[in-house]
């Protein structure tokens, strides 16, 4: 028989500590971020979900499996986008993914970093400006 491993610190206790460690930004002030010139809006959902649920306008798309990969200067996969100086605010679907993501970016020096409260989901329900998804292509 196989015995399961114990967890000693679960999903609810990272996400305390990360939304302890960083700023959350509520839906209704996330809308004034749009278009501004000193904000880059990342959005960490997977490509199917901005098929599905279409996407934030004018937001950078980094799939969640590559955050840490584009933002370190060092990395062979490295994106200069997150090279600017400018604040970095992280969604999801719903904002767990979003604030382990920006405590991740803030552990790794990038700052300012902050997350949307509630996602994308919780956007789209506030009424937030939504492009449709497009369909990506195989690569």
């Amino acid at each position: 028989m196989i015995m399961p491993q114990k967890i000693t610190r679960g999903y609810k206790a990272l996400l305390d500590e990360a939304n302890a460690a960083i700023e959350t930004i509520p839906t209704e002030t996330a809308f004034d971020l749009i278009g501004r010139e000193d904000v880059v809006l990342v959005d960490l959902r997977d490509p199917r979900e901005l098929e599905r649920e279409g996407k934030m306008p004018g937001a950078f798309h980094c799939p969640r499996g590559m955050l840490e990969f584009w933002i370190d200067p060092e990395s062979p996969y490295h994106k200069t986008v997150f090279a600017q100086d400018k604040k970095f605010v992280f969604f999801c679907a719903g904002g767990w993914r979003s604030a382990l993501a920006a405590k991740t970016a803030k552990d790794m020096g990038l700052t300012p970093v902050a997350h949307i409260d509630g996602g994308f989901g919780a956007w789209k329900k506030a009424g937030g400006p939504v492009e449709e998804g497009v369909k990506t292509q195989p690569k």
